[in-house]
């Protein structure tokens, strides 16, 4: 902690009322002095953007409707969107030197995910997801995620990440700001799809389906217009997306 800041107050709960003293965890201890040093360290500002996930959401019924033993989740798709985005704006495929002067460029789209656990919060990442099917990604995702639940998850299968996503939209929410995960320069948060009335051209009232996204980004590496621009363009490739 630094010097320039108050210690931490201490006090006897106890005076107040009952207590039960609990140890954190070995993981979420660290998860959370990886935040602390990522939210200090890197000048954080979150754009926050609902797209038009409309005729998106109306295919990829369609598609699971035919192809029940093939079924589509939002996940994967986005990871495959994220490459694309990545590939259009190479500075979020990007790290930052520790000193701040030397940004490196990625030539490659390893995208991890948040993995919710009863021990704190672990990012596996699919490796090489330009080169991968959607039902290949699905079928990491899965390993993975039962991987990390089942506490076999090796610190190999969490490096090397060039951009992750967190959703939240199994749980709910409406927009959040995720911690960018150090050394990636951005992280895309995702909630729940709402609906919302929307006019048409001829200005009447039309029911349409909003996917919130929340990008947070390092301020030293992107500026807000590239990540207003990211985020659009996230939601046009979705848009223009066809299941096969």
């Amino acid at each position: 902690m630094s010097d320039s800041l108050l210690p931490w107050p201490e006090e006897d709960f106890s005076a107040y009322g009952p207590v039960e003293a609990q140890p954190l965890g070995k993981v979420q201890h660290y998860v959370g002095r990886v935040m602390e040093r990522n939210w200090r360290s890197i000048p954080h500002v979150t754009h926050h953007d609902d797209v038009d996930v409309t005729d998106f959401e109306r295919r990829r019924r369609e598609w699971n409707g035919a192809h029940p033993e093939r079924r589509r989740t939002l996940l994967p798709v986005l990871c495959k969107a994220v490459v694309a985005a990545l590939a259009a704006f190479p500075r979020f495929n990007a790290s930052l030197a520790a000193d701040g002067k030397t940004l490196y460029l990625k030539r490659y789209y390893h995208v991890g995910f948040a993995v919710d656990v009863p021990q704190g919060l672990l990012v596996p990442v699919v490796r090489d997801c330009d080169r991968k099917s959607l039902d290949e990604i699905a079928a990491e995702i899965a390993a993975l995620t039962e991987k990390a639940r089942g506490r076999g998850l090796s610190v190999a299968e969490m490096s090397g990440g060039c951009f992750t996503i967190s959703s939240l939209g199994h749980i709910g929410g409406t927009v959040f700001t995720p911690i960018v995960n150090a050394p990636e320069v951005a992280i895309l948060g995702v909630t729940r799809i709402k609906e919302r009335f929307l006019p048409d051209a001829e200005g009447r009232p039309v029911l349409r389906q909003l996917l919130p996204l929340s990008l947070s980004y390092d301020h030293r590496v992107v500026n807000g217009a590239d990540a207003a621009r990211f985020v659009r363009f996230l939601g046009e490739w979705l848009a223009d997306f066809r299941f096969s």
